[in-house]
């Protein structure tokens, strides 16, 4: 008869956080904080963020090589093939731009319930990790209230990194974690609380005054609002998860999905607009109408056209609220590249960001046509709307909100760290996507600035409200800079070459 040994440490379930306001606790990442033991997703997003198809088709090669090596040799060798993968020859600011852009959003959808339970009722919260430390502490930090990471270092060489780990310390698993955490500890006490998921994570543990494991059990994750900060802003391409399996779809779709995304924008932009919507519907993209579309207004003296207010997911919004109208509708525009106003099949008009300059030309443009404008002034994704600029409201009483959504599956059709070209392409990518435009009552003119004598900002903040309502989002006061400074590190203006 074989016994089954026991484990050396309670589950984690057992333990009391009450109180523990003064404690510190240590906790491994894989399988412990997080749910998931495997970090190959994690390291599939830095290789397709990094180095993109390529990268991400050598890491799927190298991927059985480094589970072999992870079981039959050594965590550490398996742990230094994915490295080796995922980042030889990237530029060390692509690898840190994605862990503090990308990673965040993907992490913050698997953390462990009954880890966070115990972690974020202690007061100094550490974490040692085998994931590369460069990867994990922006999230570790920002959104789990992290006070020290210790993880593996990459080997780097004139700021890129040479696919090795730094060979003073290796790969952090078994003894080398509990080095880390004597480092950490000094002089001090031993922490309280330590918690762990594997065999290798028992040498940290063991110097805990108490140690608790994360059963190997199927467990949904914390909510977004119950962690320290929730995730607003993220950015890469990729939608899914990227298991192996989601990984190798999209690998093999990728050139597939190239070409059709090229049909679909070539026909966006040689079809006539009041045949797009059978165009689209034909190649696989679908477009939901909801609302009422305004009638095209019939030309009169003095009269300006209709100003269409909308919520901003991706680039193409006001292309499908012309779609949707059976007409083109002009947009203003802060950064458009030089292809996508080439391609486009509506009328762009760059904006300056000086307030008079912008007023204006959009006063002249809603002399002559319908106009499209964004007041949120960049994208967002997750079901926030960030703060509505007023200017809209200051320039027409003639406002018809419209909330816009996209739906896709493999690639987002945004960027903030990437070339701005792709955008178009990354969207049309995507196997069967959908944009919904709702089309919301007009404003009635007693809401208005000139009608019925409100502010720009009350008229501006009404309309955020009323599209939010319309797609159960949240208004927030976040800005075009907060979105820009969260991800790429800069305000988000483009500013042309001189001489151009």
């Amino acid at each position: 008869m074989v016994v089954a040994s026991k484990e050396p440490f309670p589950a984690v379930r057992k333990c009391d956080a009450s109180r523990r306001g003064d404690h510190t606790v240590v906790s491994d990442l894989d399988g412990t904080l997080l749910r998931s033991r495997s970090a190959f997703p994690y390291y599939a997003l830095v290789a397709f963020e990094a180095g993109g198809v390529p990268r991400l088709a050598l890491l799927l090669l190298l991927a059985p090589l480094a589970g072999l090596l992870y079981h039959a040799v050594s965590e550490s060798a398996g742990v230094r093939v994915l490295v080796f993968a995922a980042t030889a020859g990237a530029r060390v600011a692509d690898i840190e731009s994605a862990a503090r852009a990308v990673l965040p959003r993907f992490y913050a959808d698997d953390v462990h319930p009954d880890a966070w339970r115990v972690f974020s009722a202690c007061g100094r919260r550490w974490v040692v990790t085998a994931t590369p430390r460069v990867m994990a502490e922006p999230f570790l930090r920002d959104h789990l209230g992290a006070d020290a990471v210790a993880g593996t270092e990459l080997a780097t060489w004139r700021g890129r990194a040479t696919g090795m780990v730094d060979s003073r310390r290796g790969v952090l698993v078994g003894e080398r974690k509990a080095e880390a955490l004597r480092e950490m500890v000094g002089d001090g006490d031993a922490p309280e609380v330590g918690l762990g998921d594997r065999r290798s994570d028992y040498a940290f543990m063991s110097l805990c005054k108490e140690a608790y494991l994360v059963p190997r059990e199927p467990v949904s994750a914390v909510g977004a609002d119950k962690l320290r900060k929730p995730v607003v802003f993220h950015d890469g391409r990729l939608v899914q998860r990227p298991t192996p399996l989601a990984a190798l779809v999209a690998v093999v779709w990728f050139p597939i999905g190239f070409l059709l995304a090229c049909v679909r924008v070539a026909a966006g932009s040689l079809v006539p607009m009041p045949w797009q919507y059978h165009v689209y519907r034909a190649l696989g993209v679908r477009v939901v109408v909801r609302g009422a579309p305004p009638p095209r207004p019939k030309h009169a003296e003095g009269r300006t056209g209709a100003l269409f207010a909308c919520s901003h997911r991706t680039l193409l919004d006001p292309v499908f609220i012309s779609v949707a109208l059976g007409r083109p509708v002009s947009v203003v525009t802060y950064s458009l590249s030089r292809l996508s106003e080439f391609l486009s099949p509506i009328r762009t008009v760059r904006l300056t960001r000086d307030r008079a300059t912008d007023a204006a030309a959009i006063r002249r443009l809603l002399a002559g046509c319908d106009l499209a404008v964004c007041p949120e002034g960049t994208t967002c994704r997750e079901p926030f709307l960030l703060r509505f600029s007023s200017l809209f409201a200051e320039l027409s009483d003639d406002i018809v909100p419209v909330a816009t959504e996209c739906r896709m599956s493999m690639f987002h059709g945004t960027t903030a760290r990437g070339w701005k070209g792709m955008d178009p392409f990354y969207l049309f990518m995507n196997p069967r996507p959908q944009y919904t435009v709702t089309f919301l009552d007009r404003l009635p003119a007693e809401l208005t600035c000139g009608g019925g004598g409100r502010s720009s900002h009350e008229v501006a903040n009404h309309v955020q409200r009323l599209i939010a309502s319309a797609l159960s989002f949240e208004c927030t006061g976040f800005t075009r800079k907060d979105k820009y400074q969260a991800l790429a590190g800069n305000d988000g203006v483009v500013r042309p070459n001189k001489g151009t």
